[in-house]
């Protein structure tokens, strides 16, 4: 495993592991241990995987988790929009290792679709550390080789699409992109171009979608982001609003017991 070619340049660095618990739990651990961030955490297999709200994530080795650790990248306000630059990184990386036929597309808030499918997501974590410093931790996982069975919507890889690059191919190239986007995003001053890049890479509107918030339920179809990057789903006829809840393409299968959303 080897950070691309801009990401070395500028400074970043790689702790690569056959196997850890969680490779975003590592990263926090680092950020509380005095660490300067830049740093990603890389796992061939986790044993701890998470997802949303510390549900279980399947982490078997062939596919990619890795965890960039940030230190003080935004003020805090602003700091939610790092999923969308995220995903713009993410969506750009697997677009680099998929047959040009193959598309994959941004679902909202954090999860990359194929199809229909999920192939990948992300999850940030964050939190306040002593001196007044910022510490945040994007987790990234991309199924490579394989995809799990019991998700609550259907889940591909990137081996069943024909790609021939394997977890390294795409752990490179999200290292280099993810510099540059941060770089577009300007700690938050410039979301806007942020906004716009991940709609181009996202669902088209009009495409089905079901919100779960809490007991609630809400079915639509996808219209866009608002200026603050909320989901915007047109109900007959009414647009609705969302901040948070677990977002599935269509109807989702029946099974709750894994996330919708990162992996770590």
């Amino acid at each position: 495993m080897k950070l691309g070619p801009e990401a070395q340049a500028r400074g970043y660095r790689l702790e690569h592991y056959g196997s850890l618990g969680s490779t975003s739990d590592a990263c926090m651990e680092r950020a509380r241990a005095g660490d300067q961030g830049q740093l990603w955490i890389v796992a061939d297999a986790q044993t701890k995987g998470r997802g949303r709200m510390a549900r279980p994530w399947s982490s078997p080795p062939g596919n990619l988790y890795a965890s960039l650790l940030l230190i003080d990248p935004a003020p805090p306000s602003v700091a939610p929009q790092l999923g969308f630059v995220a995903g713009i990184a993410l969506a750009d990386a697997v677009a680099s290792v998929l047959p040009a036929q193959v598309s994959a597309r941004l679902k909202w808030p954090n999860d990359l679709l194929i199809d229909g499918a999920k192939l990948s997501g992300l999850l940030i974590d964050a939190t306040q550390l002593p001196g007044n410093l910022f510490a945040c931790v994007i987790g990234f996982g991309v199924n490579c080789a394989a995809s799990p069975g019991d998700t609550p919507y259907p889940a591909t890889s990137l081996a069943a699409h024909g790609a021939q690059s394997g977890p390294e191919a795409v752990f490179g190239a999200l290292s280099d992109a993810m510099p540059r986007w941060l770089d577009t995003w300007a700690r938050g001053q410039n979301f806007m171009t942020i906004r716009r890049e991940w709609l181009a890479r996202a669902l088209p509107p009009g495409s089905p979608l079901r919100v779960k918030s809490g007991e609630t339920i809400t079915d639509g179809t996808f219209v866009s982001l608002d200026m603050q990057g909320r989901l915007m789903l047109d109900c007959s006829g009414t647009t609705k609003l969302f901040d948070a809840g677990d977002v599935f393409p269509a109807q989702p299968a029946p099974q709750e017991n894994a996330g919708s959303g990162g992996i770590f």
